[in-house]
């Protein structure tokens, strides 16, 4: 028996890094899992048909969180081949650095569409169908950079900030209908562009991490795992550091 056994989930940009962990760790945990890409069409098909072979229902659809048409859409499917949401994991996101007076409006606009904006819109579309089974969890990937800040990433950081303020007001909307909303924040992550950091810059990850070692993606896995169960039924509006005590 697993924790998410007959649960339906749907995770946006879930083809790599924390994202495939994510599909990966509720497969494991038996839900039927539908998740997203943008472009890595080759990456998700290959996961699909890895998470088949678990023996639970998986479906990579091409979306674009950030795009609310394509995002009404998205749901309307999961809908029509699931028959319903239980969980809703938006994990889609991208970071453009740079210090402020570098910042263009461009790369502000883009992290802000697809950090936040995209959690709006697959929130406001997928709330209906969970109202009216009166109940589900909702599950917004922000980041320690979210609750401290970070020099060269204020588009990002407020982004992640953003989703927390978002994550804490839906979960005073619809905790009365048991739907529960909450945010996790990971630390540093080790992740395709973790792998490709000097040992200098690294080490400088490290010594501000009391627990002195970078995080995996199944960690972040974890963390949706508990909040998506009902090991977490009473557990709404609060955000989950997954950082080694830095957030501390």
């Amino acid at each position: 028996m697993g924790l998410l056994d007959g649960k339906v989930a749907l995770i946006t940009g879930g083809s790599r890094g924390i994202g495939a962990e994510i599909v990966r760790k509720y497969a494991k945990e038996g839900a039927d899992v539908v998740f997203t890409y943008r472009s890595s069409a080759e990456k998700a098909i290959a996961l699909q048909k890895e998470i088949e072979g678990m023996g639970v229902r998986a479906e990579a659809i091409q979306s674009d969180a950030a795009d609310f048409s394509q995002a009404e859409a998205l749901v309307k499917q999961v809908l029509d081949n699931f028959g319903k949401i239980d969980i809703l994991i938006n994990n889609a996101g991208i970071t453009k650095d740079t210090l402020m007076l570098r910042m263009g409006e461009e790369q502000w606009d883009q992290v802000i569409e697809v950090n936040l904006k995209s959690v709006f819109n697959l929130t406001k579309h997928a709330l209906r169908p969970m109202l009216k089974n009166r109940g589900g969890s909702i599950i917004n990937m922000s980041s320690v950079v979210g609750v401290f800040g970070n020099a060269g990433q204020a588009n990002y950081a407020a982004s992640k900030a953003g989703i927390i303020g978002f994550t804490k007001s839906i979960a005073k909307e619809v905790g009365s209908r048991n739907i529960r909303c909450n945010a996790i924040a990971p630390g540093f992550i080790e992740t395709e562009m973790t792998e490709v950091l000097d040992e200098k810059t690294k080490e400088n990850f490290l010594s501000n991490i009391p627990m002195k070692k970078l995080g995996t993606g199944e960690d972040v896995a974890n963390a949706c795992v508990f909040l998506g169960s009902d090991m977490g039924a009473y557990v709404s509006g609060q955000v989950l550091s997954v950082c080694g005590a830095l957030n501390t």
